[in-house]
């Protein structure tokens, strides 16, 4: 049965009262309505989506009043999303529960997804080369600051406190790609990092107790003691407000949240983002240092890469350790191109479980993970010592990709990506 988008008594129409109230759970988020064939935005939204994506904005009658449209393709929303994301929006996906074709009334809609800066997943919304952290700020007394960052696709999680510098240190390194504190905080917070999306909570998100239970719910702990910030109750406010968000944005399965490690200086050299913008380590206007040096095969690879150019090492033993590593793998060629084809066969393996872990996983992409795992197999295997040392604790793990290529055929039909 097709909706009705007038109803000639002058009242709010079915689908747009649907909206509404959907709407309404989702104040602070773009959303996509899907109608048929197509996501509709209305209102604000529809002003925003337009004007972001350069789509037609048009209106449509409701009752007796008439609202802004805008619509784009269900099967164009990988193209358009990352614009979307990247613009600094919270994007909430309304599907279609149930097939138009089997009711007779207005066609039962919920939010499937909620994708913000911070909290995305998808292959077409990521950048695969740079890490994509959500950070969460606290204030707290004589100008002290909590601050965490999560990574959700590889579940990467970090916490540490400190001074106004050593927050601007951390925006400045990891680049979050949104950012979470309390309302009663929004000026200060805001005014540390102004280029920055940001989302304000409620100030009841932020309290000591309650972050404590969050973190021990997660990890199934009593006590902090195992992750270094137990005596930081800043970092911890922020931890516990990192996973509340989470928990409130669609993400309900984190298993691959499995520690948190602390930010500190200790071993490595911490830099002033006037340093970082002016040295060009990452992210300039021109070639960055990272793009010269990256020559890395996976995904991982050029995260780590940018990591240890963030955070360079302050060791000499680190340092040389590092380096006798690169001479070992430079000094065989052979074995070095045989790494480089593992690593390119295991190629984001990283991202892969993260999806995993959440449930995000779709079986096309199956067949990838089981080739990662073969690689890393065939990677244990090369007759580098310090490879095998780093690998020897590793589990191959080859009965779940023998398991993979039974079930999934790679000529099976896939539901669109």
């Amino acid at each position: 049965m097709t909706e009705q988008p007038q109803d000639h008594q002058g009242k709010e129409t079915p689908m747009m009262k649907q909206f509404n109230e959907i709407k309404r759970q989702y104040p602070d988020a773009l959303l996509l309505f899907r109608v048929g064939d197509f996501y509709e935005t209305f209102g604000e939204d529809a002003i925003k989506a337009s004007q972001i994506l350069g789509i037609t904005l048009t209106n449509r009658s409701n009752g007796a009043s008439k609202i802004e449209l805008a619509g784009i393709p269900f099967h164009a929303l990988d193209a358009y999303l990352p614009r979307l994301v990247r613009a600094g929006l919270r994007v909430a996906i309304c599907e279609q529960l149930e097939d138009p074709k089997l009711t007779k009334n207005i066609v039962k809609r919920g939010v499937t997804d909620l994708i913000t800066p911070g909290l995305a997943l998808g292959d077409h919304v990521l950048d695969a080369r740079t890490d994509n952290f959500l950070a969460s700020l606290v204030a707290g007394t004589e100008q002290q600051w909590g601050v965490a960052l999560m990574d959700i696709s590889t579940g990467r999680f970090l916490a540490g406190q400190g001074d106004e510098t050593f927050v601007r240190q951390v925006v400045g390194t990891f680049f979050p790609k949104e950012m979470i504190a309390s309302r009663s905080s929004r000026d200060l917070a805001s005014g540390l990092a102004p280029q920055l999306p940001f989302q304000f909570l409620e100030p009841w998100i932020f309290e000591s107790d309650y972050a404590r239970e969050q973190i021990g719910l997660q990890f199934g702990v009593d006590g902090l003691k195992g992750f270094g910030i137990d005596h930081l109750p800043l970092a911890i406010t922020a931890c516990g407000a990192i996973l509340h968000y989470l928990k409130t944005s669609t993400h309900q399965r984190l298993d691959h949240l499995d520690t948190i490690r602390r930010l500190d200086h200790e071993g490595v050299l911490w830099l002033d983002p006037f340093s970082i913008k002016n040295l060009e380590l990452v992210g300039s206007q021109g070639t960055s240092l990272a793009e010269v040096l990256d020559e890395t095969i996976t995904p991982m690879g050029a995260r780590m890469l940018r990591r240890w150019l963030m955070l360079p090492l302050a060791q000499e033993d680190k340092i040389l350790q590092r380096q006798e590593v690169v001479a070992a793998v430079m000094k065989q060629p052979e074995e070095a191109a045989k790494l480089r084809e593992c690593l390119s066969d295991i190629g984001d393996l990283e991202r892969l479980v993260g999806k995993m872990a959440t449930g995000r996983l779709i079986p096309r992409e199956l067949p990838r993970l089981a080739q990662a795992i073969e690689a890393t197999r065939t990677l244990k295997s090369l007759p580098i010592p310090q490879v095998q040392d780093w690998l020897k604790s590793v589990d191959p793990l080859m009965d779940t990709a023998l398991r993979i290529q039974k079930e999934i055929r790679p000529d099976a039909p896939t539901a669109p990506g």
